[in-house]
């Protein structure tokens, strides 16, 4: 058991191992400018939690362009024409910009079903819910796409 315990050690510490999700790139992401379009909730969320950062000198690229925005439908209606399910979805295009070139572009996009609920108020949280947990999906996905 120590001989194993010993070989894998040896073996992940060698492989120059990283755990893809840790931010260590988005702390030298600085923008000269960032432009935030779309749900003003959704776009705040994604920079502070990856630290975009303003500056006026030793940005990494001039301009960050943030766009989002939520969608709500109705997927099916009952007999009486009243919605029973739902699909959320929620989109956010980042865009790296030096000058007028584009240096990155990607549009991200996931989306969620989901059932009505008979309290009004109980299925505008569950919708706040969805909505937190599918732009840390996003966040997720803008970390990977970052980092390599």
């Amino acid at each position: 058991m120590k001989k194993f315990l010993i070989l894998s050690i040896l073996i992940l510490s060698s492989c120059g191992y990283q755990p893809l999700y840790t931010n260590k790139n988005s702390e030298k992401l600085t923008f000269n400018k960032i432009n935030l379009i779309g749900n003003k909730t959704i776009n705040r969320k994604i920079v502070s939690i990856l630290n975009f950062a303003e500056k006026d000198s030793n940005y990494s690229y001039d301009e960050l362009a943030l766009n989002s925005k939520k969608n709500i439908q109705v997927t099916s209606r009952n007999d009486k024409g009243q919605a029973t399910s739902y699909n959320q979805t929620v989109e956010a295009l980042i865009i790296f910009k030096n000058g007028d070139k584009i240096i990155k572009q990607k549009s991200f996009i996931v989306d969620f079903s989901y059932n009505t609920k008979d309290n009004k108020f109980d299925l505008a949280e569950h919708e706040k819910q969805i909505e937190n947990n599918l732009v840390d999906e996003i966040i997720e996905k803008l970390i990977i796409y970052i980092n390599l």
